[in-house]
């Protein structure tokens, strides 16, 4: 491209900034509905199927937490996806179409997992304890291919509609942007953990019949997943249309060489600081996640919390992320800095595990519900940090690739911690007596690892990023990145 053209194209770029609209707060909240559904969905799997496998199917959580985890697993296709959405255009919009079709997919596909989660149960219950047979090998691979299927549309709509926030936001809101949406989807959490007591409460006695546990929790399984898809549509309606600045800051859109994924991995990988940011999201975000499969559990066997119960656990840690997410956005980020933020999150979130582990062991049930709450406060300043950071470290050219890579390293990190949690817990049954001695292994390792987390974090230099990632994509203008 000669000199005069790409100074012509810069000038085009910023009188299109110009006449562009900024996001007002009521779009910011109406992005964060679809936030808010993947909240729901979360309780749905790692809330209530997770625990009605474990403690009412008599599922051993290495296998709950490994067939749960599968739609995490597959979470390299986010890449792809994100790549797609920044190069081939959907219905005429580089995000929105990739979101609508996503969220449709996986209206579809919780239902016949829970069906699945059924039929595995039976023949579990039918003998009296899991083992390996062929009835049970066979169910359990159908679940595990259902739930691969679940993350893999996803990822179709979830990796598109992160590069959208990129999109729309200037590097000034985007810390606002970033807050508001995911304190929605601590909404989402919250509200799917009362949803699903009040859907649930004929299980409230917990020695409810089969019959009644199963009618409750497949309708469930219906019905709020279509109330899902029905939010992302509300969410997105109209919004690239009005507030994408991708065409204007993009040098790529309407290019015949428009960047091959090849291209955009090779871009992804210039940077020593995108393996570094890469792994602290990794390291922070399995600490953070490891007790998904197992504190419905750990609410059922230590405090004897029925179903309802321990489904209305994500209610307390989704009110403390919904008390600081936006205030982290619009005063702490802006007043500390990101990463200070996110160090000072992470510190935080280490301590509260100790003192879940002392609830545990106290008996102590209004301290674990407490500690919950701040638990969810803590987490909503470490993540708002860090998804701050996140999108820092993401080149306008790629967003897609970039947003799909981090969405990886959080998925695949999810996913490992899942599988962990139940593994640790499994291993720690073995080993002691008291379920608050196996489970409280579990919780030890999540505080050392967040203390690891913020090693890493204190490596990450997001300057040295963007001389770096500039470089790369210039270099792939010009053809000359082999």
């Amino acid at each position: 491209m000669e000199t005069s053209d790409l100074s012509n194209s810069q000038r085009a770029s910023s009188a299109q900034d110009k006449v562009l609209p900024r996001v007002n707060l009521l779009t910011m909240f109406r992005l964060g509905l679809f936030q808010m559904g993947l909240g729901i969905l979360a309780v749905l799997t790692l809330g209530v199927l997770n625990r009605v496998m474990i403690a009412e199917l008599g599922i051993p959580a290495t296998i709950t937490a490994g067939t749960l985890a599968i739609a995490l697993f597959v979470s390299p296709t986010r890449i792809w996806f994100g790549q797609m959405s920044d190069a081939k255009p959907l219905f005429g919009f580089h995000r929105t179409g990739y979101v609508w079709i996503g969220a449709a997919l996986f209206a579809l596909t919780l239902p016949l997992a829970v069906q699945v989660v059924w039929q595995l149960g039976s023949v579990v219950q039918a003998t009296g304890s899991f083992s390996w047979t062929t009835q049970t090998l066979g169910w359990t691979a159908l679940l595990a291919l259902i739930m691969a299927l679940y993350g893999l549309v996803t990822s179709i709509s979830s990796t598109p509609f992160f590069a959208l926030l990129v999109d729309v936001s200037e590097e000034d809101n985007r810390g606002q942007l970033i807050g508001i949406v995911w304190s929605m989807m601590t909404v989402g959490i919250a509200v799917g953990g009362i949803t699903s007591k009040v859907l649930l409460k004929r299980l409230e006695n917990i020695d409810a019949s089969a019959e009644v546990l199963r009618s409750s929790i497949s309708w469930l399984f219906i019905i709020v997943p279509v109330l899902v898809f029905v939010l992302a549509l509300i969410a997105t309606l109209g919004v690239e249309k009005k507030y994408s600045r991708y065409s204007s800051r993009s040098t790529l859109v309407n290019r015949e060489d428009k960047i091959t994924l090849g291209k955009a991995l090779k871009i992804l990988t210039a940077s020593r600081q995108t393996g570094l940011f890469f792994t602290f999201l990794l390291v922070m975000t399995i600490s953070l996640f490891m007790q998904e499969a197992v504190l419905e559990p750990y609410g059922g066997e230590v405090f004897r919390m029925s179903i309802p119960e321990t489904s209305l656990l994500n209610s307390f840690w989704g009110i403390g992320m919904l008390m600081s997410l936006s205030a982290t956005g619009f005063f702490l980020v802006p007043r500390f800095g990101k990463r200070k933020t996110t160090k000072f999150g992470c510190l935080a979130i280490a301590v509260c595990f100790i003192l879940i582990i002392l609830s545990g062991f106290t008996g102590n049930a209004r301290l674990f519900q407490a500690t919950l709450v701040l638990f969810g406060l803590f987490t909503g300043i470490a993540t708002t940090g860090a998804l701050s950071l996140m999108l820092d470290l993401t080149a306008a050219e790629t967003a897609g690739t970039f947003v799909g890579a981090w969405g990886l390293s959080q998925a695949m990190a999810r996913g490992t911690a899942t599988v962990t949690g139940g593994v640790v817990l499994d291993l720690g049954r073995q080993v002691f007596t008291s379920p608050a001695l196996a489970y409280g292994i579990v919780f030890a390792l999540q505080a050392v690892g967040m203390v690891l987390a913020v090693w890493f974090l204190g490596r990450v230099n997001v300057q040295e990023f963007r001389d770096n990632a500039s470089a790369a994509i210039a270099a792939v203008m010009e053809g000359d990145l082999d």
